[in-house]
C-alpha cells in the first residue's frame, strides 16, 4: 500500500519562489524533493542522520 507524503515548503522560500525545497516525513525517513519540480526527484534520508544533518548545517560557521 502506497501512502500519500505531506510535503511542507521550507520557512525560506518567498512568494517569488527561488530556491525552494519540501519536506515530507514518514515514520523512519525523510523526503526533500525541489518545489518547483514536485513530480521530480526526491531525495530519502533516514530520519537519524537527516536529524544530524540538520544540527550541523544549523551551526554558526
Amino acid at each position: 500500500m502506497k501512502t500519500e507524503l505531506s510535503w511542507l515548503k521550507s520557512s525560506y522560500s518567498g512568494p517569488e519562489g527561488g530556491n525552494c525545497v519540501e519536506i515530507a516525513h514518514t515514520a523512519d525517513t525523510v523526503h526533500v524533493r525541489d518545489s518547483k519540480e514536485q513530480r521530480g526527484a526526491v531525495l530519502s534520508v533516514p530520519s537519524a542522520q537527516w536529524a544530524r544533518f540538520i544540527g550541523f548545517a544549523g551551526r554558526p560557521a
